[in-house]
């Protein structure tokens, strides 16, 4: 398993690829948590199985997918995964 922190304002994005075990790829995860704000630390998203459970040929692009998707996240809602 494979992971990745990145801070975008008031949120932090955990970004994982995780091995398929009987399949080809990673799968990417993420789970977007709010930081600051005037609202104690609070889960705002998560996925362990972003894009149906594509099998991303490289960790690295899975965890460049999750990123993107966290970001999504951030910037328009929890909605905009749906």
């Amino acid at each position: 398993m494979h992971f990745e922190e990145v801070d975008a304002g008031d949120y932090r994005i955990y970004a994982g690829a995780i091995e398929r075990p009987r399949a080809f790829g990673y799968v990417a995860a993420v789970v977007v948590v709010r930081l600051r704000g005037s609202i104690p630390r609070q889960e705002t998203f998560r996925n362990e199985s972003l894009a149906g459970g594509y099998g991303w040929p490289t960790p690295s692009e899975a965890l460049r997918f999750a990123i993107n998707a966290g970001r999504d996240v951030v910037m328009c809602g929890p909605k905009s995964m749906n």
